[in-house]
C-alpha cells in the first residue's frame, strides 16, 4: 500500500484534528502490519485508498484482491458512516477496513474479537487485531442501515427489530461483563455512576461557572436515581453508548449486525436505549416511542419484573446515559498543543442530565 495522488483524505469537520496519520513512520508501520495480515488471508491491496481522519479514529478503506476476496465483496452503498466497515462504490471488487483507535479506546479491537466468539450472530468478526497499537482490520459488513434508510421505505418495525435483537445480545453478554472490563472497556457500573459524574464534572473545562453550579446541585438527585436503578436488579452489561443508524448493518430485513465499539462501557444496559430511539423518533415522530420501548424491554422481561418496573428503569437510564456519552468524548488522540479535545461536546452531554426523558413510567 502507498499514499499517492489517488488517495483521498476526508477530515470532515475536523481539519486540524490530531491523529497519528501525519507521521510517516506510523503510516509505514501500520501499512506493513495491514499487508502482512492481508497476506495471511490470501489478500493483497489493489486500488486507491480512502482515508477518514477524526479526533477519535483513523479509518482506511482498502480495496483488495486475491483468493480470499470473499471477506468483503462490494455491491454499492457508501462509506460516509461513522467509524465502521461498510460497502463502497463499485461491483466485483473486495474491500476491507483498517481502523486505528486512540489509547483510551484501544480496547475496541480485542472487544470486537471477543464479541465474535461470544455472540457471533450479532457482530463482525475481525480479520486481525493488534491490541498494543489499537489497530483492527475488519471485513466488509454489508449494507449500513443508514444506506438502507436512504434508498428504501423502512417502517418503524425495523427499528423495533433492531432494538429487540440488541437487547437480547446485551442480555447474553451479562455473563461476560467482568471479562469485558478486563479487556480494558471502561467500567461505569450503575452503582458507581455518581463517582463517574464527579470525575467528569471536575475534569471538564468547557462548562461555564453557572453550568457547573447547576450540575453540582443535581448531584444528590443523581445519586438517588442511580441507587433506585441499581435496586431494580437488572445486571450491568455492555453498553454500546452510540448505537445510531451509521453504527450497524442491515444484511437482511429485520436482521442487524452491530459494530463500532469505541464508545462502549460496562454499565446499565438500558443506557443504550436513548441514541437509537431518538434517531427513530426524529424520523417517524414521537408516536413510535412506546412500541420501540416495548420492543427493547421485551428481552428483559421475566419473573419478578413487571412492565412498570422495567419502564421506570428505562426512564432513569435514559437520563443517566448522558454520562456515558460525555465520557466518550474524552477518548481522543492526544493533542500536543495541550488542548482539551471533546470538552465542549462532553459539557453538552453533561447538561443533558438537567433535562427530562421524553416518557414517564407512570
Amino acid at each position: 500500500m502507498r499514499i499517492d495522488d489517488t488517495t483521498t483524505v476526508d477530515r470532515g469537520r475536523y481539519p486540524d484534528a490530531a491523529t497519528p496519520w501525519q507521521r510517516k513512520s506510523w503510516r509505514a508501520e501500520a501499512f506493513g502490519w495491514v499487508a502482512d495480515r492481508l497476506s495471511a488471508h490470501g489478500l493483497r491491496p489493489d486500488g486507491a485508498l480512502r482515508v477518514r481522519l477524526r479526533p477519535w479514529s483513523v479509518l482506511v478503506r482498502i480495496p483488495v484482491s486475491g483468493p480470499g476476496t470473499g471477506v468483503g465483496a462490494e455491491h454499492g452503498g457508501g462509506a460516509e458512516h461513522g467509524d465502521g466497515a461498510g460497502r463502497g462504490a463499485g461491483v466485483g471488487r473486495a474491500v476491507v477496513w483498517f481502523k486505528a483507535n486512540p489509547p483510551a479506546s484501544a480496547f475496541e479491537g480485542p472487544l470486537t474479537a471477543a464479541l465474535a466468539r461470544w455472540v457471533p450472530e450479532h457482530v463482525l468478526r475481525p480479520l486481525a487485531v493488534e491490541a498494543e497499537h489499537g489497530w483492527t482490520l475488519l471485513p466488509d459488513g454489508g449494507d449500513l442501515f443508514r444506506a438502507v434508510l436512504g434508498r428504501e421505505q423502512v417502517e418503524p418495525r425495523d427499528w423495533e427489530a433492531l432494538l429487540r435483537q440488541y437487547g437480547s445480545m446485551q442480555n447474553d453478554l451479562v455473563a461476560h461483563a467482568a471479562e469485558i472490563e478486563r479487556l480494558g472497556v471502561p467500567a461505569a457500573r450503575t452503582r458507581d455512576l455518581p463517582q463517574v459524574f464527579d470525575k467528569l464534572l471536575a475534569a471538564n473545562r468547557a462548562l461555564t461557572p453557572d453550568q457547573h453550579t447547576r450540575l453540582e446541585g443535581l448531584r444528590p438527585r443523581l445519586a438517588d436515581w442511580c441507587a433506585e436503578l441499581a435496586s431494580a436488579g437488572i445486571p450491568d452489561t455492555l453498553d454500546h453508548a452510540d448505537l445510531h443508524d451509521g453504527q450497524l448493518f442491515r444484511p437482511a430485513p429485520g436482521r442487524f449486525t452491530f459494530f463500532d465499539w469505541g464508545d462502549a462501557t460496562v454499565s446499565h444496559p438500558f443506557c443504550s436505549l436513548r441514541v437509537p430511539v431518538e434517531r427513530a423518533c426524529d424520523r417517524y415522530g414521537p408516536q413510535v416511542l412506546p412500541r420501540l420501548l416495548d420492543a427493547y424491554l421485551e428481552p428483559w422481561t421475566g419473573p419478578g419484573r413487571t412492565a412498570a418496573e422495567l419502564r421506570r428503569a428505562a426512564e432513569l437510564a435514559w437520563r443517566l446515559s448522558a454520562l456515558g456519552r460525555a465520557a466518550s468524548w474524552g477518548r481522543m488522540f492526544p493533542d500536543a498543543s495541550g488542548a482539551e479535545p471533546g470538552a465542549a461536546e462532553g459539557a453538552a452531554w453533561l447538561l443533558e442530565l438537567l433535562g427530562e426523558p421524553p416518557f414517564r413510567s407512570a
